[in-house]
């Protein structure tokens, strides 16, 4: 079905493998349209309820994008380059409303440090190392990189990362908050099923409104407060809601993925 991808779907948990070792799983076109479609496909799915990203291989997650693609693109093409990627791929992961994580083994350099960061959970191999290393191209970060990566490790740490376009450890990318957790390479992807299995026990709906809360506070002009008022409002008119309270008051455990 896919060129560029292998997808696997089981216990309610999509998994999503960039497979182009020989690329390192480099990100071309054809790849990102690939990764929309199958994202858009899981999300789609009720049957699944948490999306896992990974990369073929134990070298890389994904060690950028396709440089190949767009080294002699003018500057209208480089604008239009970057926001068709961050509209089909980056914002679109960002904005799903069901979970995704990335397992980043190994390489996660510009945009797939960016496709890393656009994930709602992280979490990496102890051999992985993470980078925007755009600048060294004269280019700078354009799937989002600039702005996700402030918010998660802070403006000092982002532009230090940005400025000198080097790589940091896995270690280092857990103390600065860039990832959630950092395991052995084997354990990799069982520690994100563990992590899927924990999420897969609650109220599909309300994580989504989760989502879309804790998003509202980093959209300019959009007030995260009244964001979450309003989702939790919402909240109450779903069946997830009279199955959680009702199980909760009769001291058994709700069923919400019936």
């Amino acid at each position: 079905m896919y060129n560029n991808l292998l997808v696997e779907n089981k216990e309610m948990i999509a998994t999503i493998t960039i497979n182009r070792p020989k690329q390192l799983n480099a990100l071309n076109k054809e790849t990102i349209q690939e990764l929309h479609e199958a994202l858009k496909s899981a999300n789609e799915d009720v049957s699944i309820g948490v999306i896992i990203l990974t990369g073929s291989g134990d070298k890389s997650f994904v060690a950028g994008a396709d440089i190949k693609e767009f080294a002699d693109f003018s500057i209208a093409q480089g604008g239009e380059l970057a926001q068709k990627g961050q509209e089909l791929l980056f914002d679109f992961i960002e904005n799903l409303s069901t979970p995704v994580i990335a397992a980043v083994n190994g390489f996660a350099l510009g945009g797939g440090l960016e496709l890393a960061m656009a994930s709602h959970i992280r979490v990496a191999s102890s051999n992985a190392r993470m980078g925007l290393p755009e600048v060294s191209l004269g280019v700078i970060p354009g799937y989002g990189g600039t702005q996700r990566l402030s918010q998660l490790v802070g403006r000092g740490k982002a532009n230090e990362m940005v400025f000198t376009a080097g790589m940091i450890k896995a270690d280092d990318a857990l103390s600065w908050g860039l990832v959630n957790h950092v395991v052995e390479q084997e354990e990799l992807l069982d520690t994100a099923y563990k992590i899927a299995s924990k999420i897969l026990a609650n109220s599909a709906s309300a994580i989504a409104s989760a989502i879309r809360s804790v998003n509202a506070n980093f959209q300019d002009g959009v007030n995260g407060y009244e964001v979450e008022i309003e989702e939790f409002g919402k909240c109450f008119g779903t069946s997830d809601f009279k199955e959680g309270t009702t199980a909760f008051l009769e001291k058994r455990k709700a069923n919400f993925r019936k």
